[in-house]
């Protein structure tokens, strides 16, 4: 969850990815919100419902309600410079297709 700091008001869910891929998604958004690192994954915290008629592709990982698997020492690795804990998800989503390899399908 996001520090309190950072409201979520639009509800809040989660993207994640294998941590391989993680600070090359990091470093090619033009913003981030709040995300979340542990050995395997990194989460980026999205507004509720960003999975509207997108099919993420593999191997990333869509969770509502930012329900993500227990897993020790998972940590908040990056705060944004905004009001707000989201990281837009239509940059978030063309980032995972273009290291994925996997052409956008929007529904």
């Amino acid at each position: 969850m996001p520090p309190p700091s950072l409201p979520a008001l639009q509800g809040i869910d989660a993207v994640g990815v294998p941590a391989a891929y993680g600070f090359r998604v990091l470093s090619r958004l033009p913003r981030s919100g709040c995300v979340f690192a542990d050995p395997d994954c990194w989460w980026w915290l999205v507004p509720s419902g960003s999975d509207h008629e997108l099919t993420w592709p593999h191997p990333a990982h869509y969770a509502p309600g930012a329900r993500v698997p227990e897993t020790v020492g998972r940590r908040l690795i990056h705060t944004p410079d905004g009001p707000t804990p989201y990281t837009p998800p239509i940059p978030l989503y063309l980032v995972v297709c273009q290291l994925t390899g996997t052409a956008p399908a929007w529904n």
